[in-house]
């Protein structure tokens, strides 16, 4: 695979070097430090016992997955004023947490959360683009950990989670169609996009554009085609994280987790 221009030296089709890091926030039910090369996320996980208002209200049973994504004063070159500061929240802001949600929940089966809600917190701490595909691959993960923590303790009958999910992006690079872009990259980047996808390769959500340029048929595919191999890497590194963690605490409780 030739390698062509990119700010990093990778090859088109090759991720930045990924970790997941569990337990990060030893307070939270599950947590992992998400780092896409040098974009580095929080996300932790907390359990409440109540849903919102409104399923209350409309008698919507089961329970409710949702998320908060910041990015902390120091996570960019130039300070970046927190949403407190400001007064309201970013649309930007706004825009990546519902995406954050929506993702997460189009792989769960939210009736088997009775009377929970998941919030996820995702703190940008070092922003090299991708933070939102991070937050994304971090969330479901720490997500998972959390559902395992509370199927060993009994708070939860069975796991919510049908399958996995995990997001990357792809773009248009120096006229090459490139994996995981980078700051660099995505600011020059002729066609950028986030894919969301889940572990057995069905697409949740496609975002993407020109960027004062155009693209055609064979190129969305080509990315689209990126994502996938991605995604499927992103997942087997996700798998592992949760495993390992898992037979942590089902040593530790002597217990297995069906």
């Amino acid at each position: 695979m030739p390698k062509l221009c990119r700010s990093n030296n990778r090859d088109l089709n090759q991720l930045r070097e990924i970790k997941l890091t569990p337990g990060i926030a030893p307070y939270a039910s599950g947590s992992v430090l998400a780092e896409f090369g040098q974009t580095k996320v929080i996300c932790a996980v907390t359990v409440d016992k109540k849903v919102p208002r409104w399923m209350i209200q409309q008698g919507v049973s089961g329970g409710w997955i949702t998320a908060e994504y910041s990015m902390l004063p120091y996570s960019t070159l130039d300070r970046k004023i927190r949403d407190s500061a400001r007064g309201r929240i970013e649309g930007r802001t706004m825009e990546i947490q519902r995406l954050i949600g929506r993702s997460l929940r189009a792989v769960a089966n939210l009736k088997k959360l009775p009377g929970l809600s998941l919030w996820i917190d995702c703190d940008v701490l070092q922003a090299d683009g991708g933070t939102r595909t991070a937050a994304i691959t971090g969330a479901y993960t720490a997500a998972q950990l959390a559902v395992n923590q509370l199927l060993v303790t009994g708070n939860l009958k069975e796991n919510p989670f049908r399958d996995s999910i995990a997001a990357v992006s792809a773009g248009i690079y120096c006229g090459q169609e490139i994996l995981d872009l980078d700051y660099v990259e995505d600011r020059d980047a002729a066609a950028d996009f986030n894919i969301v996808m889940t572990g057995s390769g069905e697409f949740v959500e496609v975002q993407g554009s020109g960027e004062e340029a155009t693209f055609n048929r064979a190129q969305l595919d080509s990315l689209l085609d990126l994502a996938r191999k991605g995604i499927a890497e992103l997942t087997v590194l996700q798998n592992r994280t949760i495993e390992e963690e898992l037979q942590k605490i089902s040593s530790a409780d002597g217990e297995t987790i069906k």
